[in-house]
């Protein structure tokens, strides 16, 4: 029966999916861990490497961290080279902030595109057109445009960008600038004129064809941009200023790069991001929904999903448990007196849903977890000796989201919080703050998150605190990450007006950067809601209260946690673990004694049947299931299993207490089988 699987398996992945078959190595079966290689369609044989943001929901990229994962790239031949003759080729795409010539040749695309499209569009008038983090945009009032616009308009700057036209700086009186614009009729610059205050008002021309107010910077001239390098992605409405009130009008995007290389890596970058959107995957998976009959940005956890927030949460509970943490339960909601005291109805009221009228009293729900473990500690009076004192709870919040805003799992109404709250000496501070950067760096290898990006920030303008306890603080903070050996960047005053504050950004397999965990020192608080302690000479003193998050909330890290393996979860925190499929109806009875012993050890394990082999094996590829047994008639007699491992190709037939030995230390290492 081995000796059949093997090439049948083989078989039925290459008659699912081309490319799917195209990740193994035709002499295993090998498939890597998915977020570490994958094929593109075209280009030489090569190990190409990508860094940078390049979807709205990747945060922004810096260009002096390694760079992300490794892509694989065929040729397109049917020989697949060994991994050892990949020739490495890194590629860091280059950022606004970090290439100067960059954000001229975006600024300049917008220009150029403007000036295409009332070329071909007699009448359109312009509105804004600036450089955004991947490319630029420009908003115009016309009819609205269809996708199959966006070809005519390029090939006009195509055409633009090769007669190498000049850009042209001139200064003019603001009269001057009125009396052009009027002669135009350009009413959105008119506006944009008025709001200017500096004098005198630039205009940047290209050529002597075409002009637009600017403070620039630009290109030379046209020419200096690839137009190999340029591609026009999409167009929405937008209403002028973001006000609803006012016109709507029609916004271009386009994308550009210094070089065809880099605008290939990017798409390429962009087309994997769609292929891990979290929204879709976790329909495919069954993982959560959004039922809109419930109310939109509510998230409905699946069985499947479950069980993988259930596995989130008692690995999170335990290292917490074993890093000194008491765990709370505290209520939804809370009387409105409370949320006065903490100062987020003042503060904080537009993200706060309305007040419910309960027996002549009004309640709130909460939209954060830290005025409930304040008054957990101030149940009693507590001790310099009682300190630190470390709480933490799984607590869910709800915040008003309009419905424009909402984003599958990383922008809803409800969610839970992995919040904990330390209350400590000032002292202490300095050592909380270091076992903190410990406990979140062991929570994210946990779920293979390595690398991060780590801001300090600082005192702002406006602050509460005396300048005393702000500079020990931020001290401490820095001295915590001095020891913990991280790099980080200073935000000179970015700090909040309550304290500073440690951010961390965590990398993904695509080079994303999302920001999760966060170490916050609160001077605020204390104060609000009169904390004490009694010191060694029994007089009352205000406690530090430090904020942290490791995780951020789960429903926005469980999204990053899918996108981040494309849903080819590590063995530990799969849903099922091990699907079990029969040859024949013949093997079922057997089958079921396998998933029966599987489950009986915590292995999440199910059967499959009544459809052929072939088809069975597609469906566990599609649902990603990581191991496959399948049975038949040799493995019935022999009481055996054979294996076949989504990342690992063919392991062979073996007993059951093997297969089940083998994936219980897969699992507690945290690797992949």
């Amino acid at each position: 029966m081995a000796a059949v699987s093997s090439p049948l398996i083989h078989s039925c992945l290459r008659s699912h999916s081309p490319r799917l078959a195209s990740l193994f190595l035709p002499s295993t079966l090998l498939r890597r861990p998915p977020h570490h290689f994958k094929s593109l369609p075209t280009g030489s044989c090569r190990r190409l490497a990508v860094a940078s943001s390049f979807t709205s929901s990747a945060v922004e990229s810096d260009p002096r961290l390694a760079v992300g994962p490794a892509v694989e790239v065929s040729d397109g031949t049917s020989e697949v080279k060994k991994e050892e003759d990949l020739v490495e080729q890194r590629i860091i795409l280059p950022t606004n902030e970090s290439s100067e010539k960059l954000l001229r040749i975006r600024h300049t695309c917008a220009h150029v595109m403007a000036m295409a499209v009332q070329r071909l569009f007699p009448g359109s008038k312009v509105a804004i057109g600036p450089w955004i983090d991947n490319g630029f945009y420009y908003d115009f009032d016309m009819e609205p445009l269809a996708d199959r616009d966006l070809k005519r308009i390029k090939k006009e700057m195509d055409r633009i960008i090769s007669r190498n036209l000049p850009l042209i700086k001139e200064e003019v009186s603001r009269e001057e600038a009125k009396i052009r614009i009027m002669a135009l009729n350009e009413p959105y610059k008119l506006e944009i004129l008025e709001s200017i205050k500096e004098e005198p008002i630039t205009i940047y021309h290209i050529g002597n064809e075409w002009w637009d107010l600017c403070a620039g910077p630009h290109v030379d001239s046209t020419g200096h941009i690839d137009k190999k390098a340029i591609e026009l992605e999409s167009v929405a409405g937008a209403y002028w200023r973001g006000d609803e009130n006012k016109p709507m009008l029609q916004r271009i995007y386009g994308t550009a790069w210094e070089t065809e290389e880099h605008l290939k890596a990017f798409l390429y970058l962009k087309e994997e991001a769609k292929r891990r959107d979290h929204r879709r995957l976790g329909q495919d998976l069954d993982l959560f929904s959004i039922q809109e009959d419930a109310g939109g940005g509510l998230v409905f956890w699946h069985p499947k999903g479950a069980i993988m927030r259930h596995l989130i949460e008692d690995t999170w509970k335990k290292i917490h448990l074993d890093h000194g943490y008491e765990l709370l339960y505290t209520p939804h909601v809370a009387k409105v007196d409370l949320w006065k005291i903490s100062g987020h109805l003042e503060f904080y009221r537009e993200n706060m849903y309305d007040q419910m009228n309960i027996e002549d009293e009004l309640y709130q729900l909460r939209p954060m977890n830290c005025p409930y473990h304040i008054l957990v500690y101030k149940r009693k009076l507590q001790s310099y000796r009682d300190l630190p004192i470390r709480v933490a709870e799984l607590g869910t919040v709800y915040r008003y989201e309009l419905s424009g805003s909402l984003h599958g799992l990383f922008r809803v109404r409800g969610f839970t919080q992995d919040d904990a709250h330390i209350f400590c000496l000032d002292d202490q501070i300095k050592h909380e703050i270091r076992g903190v950067l410990d406990l979140t760096e062991k929570i994210l290898l946990q779920f293979g998150f390595r690398k991060y990006e780590v801001n300090l920030s600082t005192r702002p303008e406006k602050s509460v605190g005396s300048d005393d306890i702000w500079e020990k603080a931020t001290s401490a903070l820095r001295d915590a990450l001095d020891d913990k050996g991280w790099h980080y960047q200073i935000d000179e005053g970015g700090g909040a007006f309550y304290g500073p504050k440690i951010d961390l950004k965590i990398e993904d397999a695509l080079g994303r950067k999302w920001q999760c965990s966060t170490v916050q020192v609160d001077f605020n608080l204390p104060e609000r809601f009169d904390m004490s302690y009694v010191d060694s000479n029994a007089e009352k003193r205000r406690p530090i209260m430090i904020h942290r998050a490791a995780l951020g909330s789960l429903e926005r890290f469980f999204g990053v946690l899918i996108e981040h393996y494309a849903g080819d979860f590590p063995l530990w925190i799969a849903p099922i673990q091990a699907r079990i499929l029969p040859v024949t109806d013949t093997e079922v009875q057997y089958c079921t004694e396998i998933v029966s012993k599987l489950s009986s050890t915590g292995i999440r394990a199910e059967i499959c049947h009544g459809e052929r082999l072939p088809k069975l094996i597609r469906n566990a590829e599609k649902q990603k299931v990581p191991l496959m047994a399948v049975i038949g008639p040799r493995e019935v007699e022999t009481h055996t299993v054979t294996i076949r491992s989504r990342f690992g190709g063919e392991l062979g037939t073996m007993t059951i207490d093997e297969f089940i030995s083998r994936i219980k230390s897969a699992a507690e290492k945290r690797r992949f089988l």
